[in-house]
């Protein structure tokens, strides 16, 4: 960090853009958007935050925090300090949020709270990621902090441990894990939301790759490639059958991060996008026009996003979507022939009309006789 000219206000210590009054809305997954835009809507919703924050042990998480981490400032991992008010000059957010340094190998952050958010760092991350890779994540947890994901992370982890505790009740288990669910579905796209902040903030977006492999892989760099890393996620997309795409539905519903790979091609295409550009350009959503928000338009946005990606997806499943969509006449032949990818059937001895053979054109499955 450096002093400004005119005084005392500490600046980015290399040139970095910087996005006044700028709204999370520029940055937000168009899913995480539209969710967060209804429930800022709701009349009295921040009120039964402040009622439920009474049950929730957010008092006993900040001060487990203040007694048994490390809180950054300029005294104690000034590094990081530094970065973190980088990343709040950068987005604008005015309060700058505490942040500790928690002693865990497993590399991982978050930003949690009601009241106010906080940043909490594992030693694991701190010693994985390089200075360029970790402002990136920092600037990943004020995005999170200014969409106010803080909140409703919160609500999720209360939610995750009150599951465990009442697992032994069938109804109520299956109650809470349904709120559960739906909550990890939308905090897995608001990861996507807070990685686009993080690319905002670092500016670099081989510094957020890098991070992002890193993550999956450990700090093994000059083994890594990210093209390669890349083309893992359009193979993980494209492969496979039905089944395949059901047991990657089942793979992520416990989850409450997209996989990583998916997470660095969803950040790749989005930084080559028009809306990215804009944004650099000094073009984009401000804070004041937050309340004018039409939750109508956010949820047509959210809708035409689902369904591009639905006309645009690779996976098997979208595929058959597209094909009930699109009232495909044969719909239960390409089911049966998408599961069995071209392969003998039940019952018979290859092609439809009991020859054996190739079904035509179509023969070796839905992606052509390449296999991919």
């Amino acid at each position: 960090m450096t002093e400004s000219p005119g005084g005392s206000e500490r600046v980015p210590s290399r040139d970095r853009r910087r996005f006044p009054g700028i709204s999370s809305r520029a940055y937000e997954h168009p899913a995480d958007r539209s969710a967060l835009v209804a429930l800022r809507k709701l009349s009295g919703f921040d009120t039964v935050f402040k009622t439920l924050s009474g049950l929730l042990p957010e008092r006993s998480l900040r001060l487990m925090f203040l007694s048994d981490s490390v809180r950054v400032s300029d005294q104690q991992f000034a590094h990081l300090n530094d970065m973190l008010r980088d990343a709040c000059y950068i987005l604008d957010l005015e309060k700058v949020p505490p942040m500790y340094v928690n002693q865990d190998p497993s590399p991982n952050a978050m930003c949690i709270g009601l009241d106010e958010p906080i940043i909490v760092l594992t030693t694991g991350l701190v010693e994985l990621l390089d200075e360029e890779e970790m402002r990136a994540v920092i600037g990943h947890e004020v995005g999170h902090a200014l969409s106010g994901h803080a909140v409703y992370r919160t609500v999720l982890l209360f939610l995750t441990n009150l599951a465990l505790k009442i697992a032994w009740i069938p109804l109520g288990n299956v109650a809470v894990m349904a709120i559960v669910t739906a909550l990890r579905e939308w905090f897995r796209k608001s990861e996507l939301s807070a990685d686009r902040a993080g690319l905002l903030v670092g500016q670099d977006l081989q510094a957020s790759m890098r991070g992002l492999m890193k993550l999956a892989g450990g700090n093994h760099l000059h083994e890594m490639n990210v093209d390669a890393f890349l083309q893992q996620a359009e193979e993980y997309e494209a492969g496979g059958d039905l089944r395949d795409s059901v047991l990657k539905v089942l793979n992520m519903l416990p989850r409450s991060h997209p996989f990583t790979t998916v997470r660095a091609a969803e950040l790749k295409k989005w930084s080559a996008s028009r809306d990215y550009q804009r944004i650099m350009d000094g073009h984009y959503p401000r804070k004041e026009e937050d309340k004018d928000t039409s939750v109508s338009d956010s949820f047509r946005e959210s809708a035409a996003h689902y369904a591009e990606s639905v006309r645009t997806s690779k996976d098997p499943l979208m595929g058959l979507v597209r094909d009930i969509a699109g009232g495909a006449g044969d719909l239960g032949g390409k089911l049966r022939d998408t599961v069995f990818r071209g392969g003998s059937r039940p019952g018979g001895s290859g092609g439809a009309n009991g020859t054996g053979g190739t079904d035509g054109p179509d023969a070796g499955g839905p992606e052509g006789p390449s296999g991919r």
